[in-house]
């Protein structure tokens, strides 16, 4: 499975994982190709959409995760766009790398994609949380996968959700052997190392992924304590990881120095402004920021 930023629904344990320490693999980065033009919304500037989409050799929809992440890649940007124009920019996408049959059925399981997100969101407000946090991961991923059915034929669930399952699965594993009283720290060591040895070989790489990237992003951090440039850096990302993922990394490197330098620039703005004035504040936060990015400023002023 390629790298990406942003996962699909299936994650729905999140909460409890981070409560019992465990988080979510990351992938590794992936290269961001050169867009034609300007991206979709600001936020996708430097990136390239997820998703590798495919068709068989009749032009048939291949059916598996690759679908939901180039969708969710898309859905990423509400906020900055309406909901209309992501799944008409969707399906521009799907038809610029399928063939009519196939783009056809894409779009169609589109669009059982966005009533099935729909729904998920408003079952999660009635998912009251508990103090069992088990009971309460179980409860979600049950419910979840109840409301599939309802979108979704049976070989729609598999491609599109095994991978996302199958992490759910080991996920809950962890977590009920975590919270499990009644072992020594001897024997809940040795089922997390059974757990381990379950794993694929891509989910394996997905669990260690994030601790690979933070020892190389930990080094390349004293080297440039130590006045490495960016040409050092990348060789060593290179070297750590591949020459595209290097090339993604230094394109965030990028992107937080840019993000940085304006919210240095808005916050002395802003303490120009006269006290209490909420008008002028508002027009100086829609001239600098989209709405998706005014929600991060609190955490700046």
């Amino acid at each position: 499975m390629s790298g990406k930023y942003v996962v699909m629904g299936g994650a729905v344990l999140a909460a409890a994982l981070w409560l019992a320490q465990h988080t979510e693999p990351a992938p590794l980065p992936v290269a961001a190709s050169p867009a034609a033009g300007a991206p979709f919304v600001r936020s996708m500037e430097g990136t390239r959409p997820d998703g590798n989409v495919r068709q068989d050799a009749a032009q048939q929809l291949v059916v598996d995760a690759e679908l939901g992440y180039l969708f969710d890649y898309y859905l990423a940007g509400l906020g900055e766009r309406g909901l209309d124009a992501i799944r008409a920019e969707i399906e521009r996408e799907l038809e610029r790398r399928l063939a009519p049959p196939a783009a056809r059925e894409a779009k169609i399981l589109l669009g059982k994609y966005l009533a099935y997100k729909q729904a998920l969101a408003t079952l999660e407000t009635t998912l009251k949380p508990g103090r069992d946090l088990l009971a309460g991961a179980r409860a979600r991923r049950d419910a979840m996968l109840k409301l599939r059915k309802d979108y979704f034929t049976e070989r729609e669930i598999t491609g599109l959700f095994a991978e996302t399952d199958a992490y759910d699965a080991d996920a809950l594993a962890r977590l009920e052997t975590t919270l499990d009283k009644s072992v020594s720290a001897a024997q809940r060591q040795a089922k997390l190392a059974q757990l381990d040895a379950a794993l694929s070989p891509d989910q394996r790489a997905q669990r260690e992924a994030p601790v690979a990237i933070m020892k190389v992003e930990n080094a390349v951090a004293q080297m440039r304590e130590q006045g490495a440039g960016d040409n050092e850096v990348y060789r060593a990302r290179s070297a750590a990881f591949t020459p595209e993922a290097a090339a993604r990394l230094a394109e965030l490197d990028r992107e937080r120095a840019q993000w940085q330098s304006r919210i240095a620039a808005y916050l002395q703005q802003r303490r120009q402004l006269p006290p209490g004035d909420t008008v002028a504040l508002q027009r100086l936060r829609d001239a600098g920021f989209t709405a998706l990015e005014q929600k991060r400023l609190p955490a700046y002023e």
